[in-house]
């Protein structure tokens, strides 16, 4: 046997050997690990009831392959209108924000903030996520993955001095959170002032406002119910007014992840998560009215005749979203029709 012939013996048994280890050597699952950022405190409904609980599934139906880390309150740094363009650019994986944060930059999503628009807000919820799905998502909200769209339960106005009727509105300061609500407040009489749900209560001890437009739910939260003593809710079907929520996720990210993590991810998401998001803060909606009624604090209920008058003074503000949009080559009174539509289709 010639040296030439041994050394190619050798060479072959090598690679041999080497393919053999790489194929016994089993295949390593990637890991993969989200941040998530928001702007409540964790006792809140949505951290505590909703996020917990859903990143708690997608991590159990990964068999732990993804991990989800909680960071509540800002904790991550920044502000809550800012929590978009961190998800957007990178700086966090996965957010919770109200859209309306970031005025007239989801102007499609406004369409769900309308006054009286709402009439059942699960049913709501649903109709905005499938809005997302069928036009939202491939336009406004392109830049991110959208995990879950919801609004909360129907809007309450708090004061210190009360409103009972529609003239009670005159100038007072009213903290609203987004563009389209401020600008019914503008109409109804008061003076609009935006600002995220953890300004609110720093602003009433200030005097800075005289009070806040915000579900039931979010009461307790803020600890509303000892910082003012009256209440004005609304009968019939529809609510004032009601507020556009989101998690989104970093496009990027979700691309990267693999195949079958992405599917466990959106599995665990869009109708599942918005309809637990909706649920969740309507449930807590009673427990937050209940703190009120102890405290012997003041809720009113506006009959049917006050609320038509509501409905007529808002009018105006609709009209004006619809010119809105039309301005930006988006067909406004199309978008009212399609989510009117929806929600009575979802049980609305």
């Amino acid at each position: 046997m010639t040296i030439s012939t041994k050394f190619k013996m050798a060479a072959a048994g090598v690679a041999a050997v080497m393919m053999t280890a790489m194929t016994a050597v089993p295949t390593v699952a990637q890991d993969v690990t989200l941040r998530l950022h928001q702007f409540l405190p964790p006792p809140a409904t949505i951290p505590s009831l909703v996020l917990v609980p859903w990143a708690n599934s997608v991590e159990e139906a990964s068999g732990g392959r993804i991990k989800i880390e909680h960071f509540d309150a800002m904790a991550l740094g920044g502000r809550p209108p800012q929590l978009m363009d961190q998800a957007q650019d990178g700086v966090v994986d996965i957010i919770m924000t109200v859209a309306g944060y970031t005025p007239g930059r989801f102007p499609r999503t406004e369409v769900f903030e309308l006054p009286f628009m709402m009439t059942d807000s699960i049913a709501t919820s649903l109709a905005y996520q499938q809005m997302v799905e069928e036009d939202f998502q491939n336009n406004e909200y392109s830049r991110v993955k959208v995990l879950g769209a919801w609004v909360h339960g129907p809007g309450v106005i708090h004061t210190g001095t009360g409103v009972t009727k529609l003239e009670d509105m005159k100038g007072k300061k009213l903290r609203g959170p987004t563009r389209v609500i401020n600008n019914l407040l503008g109409e109804l009489g008061a003076t609009a002032v935006g600002m995220p749900v953890p300004a609110i209560p720093e602003a009433l001890s200030k005097k800075v406002i005289d009070g806040t437009v915000i579900p039931w739910e979010v009461t307790p939260a803020v600890r509303l119910s000892e910082l003012v003593s009256n209440h004005t809710e609304f009968s019939g079907k529809e609510a004032l007014y009601t507020t556009a929520i989101l998690t989104v996720m970093n496009k990027a990210k979700y691309d990267s992840m693999p195949e079958d993590l992405r599917k466990i991810l959106d599995d665990n998401s869009g109708m599942v998560l918005s309809k637990l998001a909706a649920t969740k803060m309507l449930e807590k909606d009673a427990p937050g009215r209940a703190i009120a009624e102890k405290a012997g604090n003041t809720i009113v209920t506006l009959d049917e005749a006050e609320v038509a008058r509501w409905k007529a003074a808002s009018q105006p503000v609709i009209e004006a979203w619809i010119a809105d949009m039309d301005a930006k080559g988006i067909d406004g009174k199309a978008l009212i029709s399609r989510a009117k539509e929806l929600i009575k289709a979802n049980g609305g």
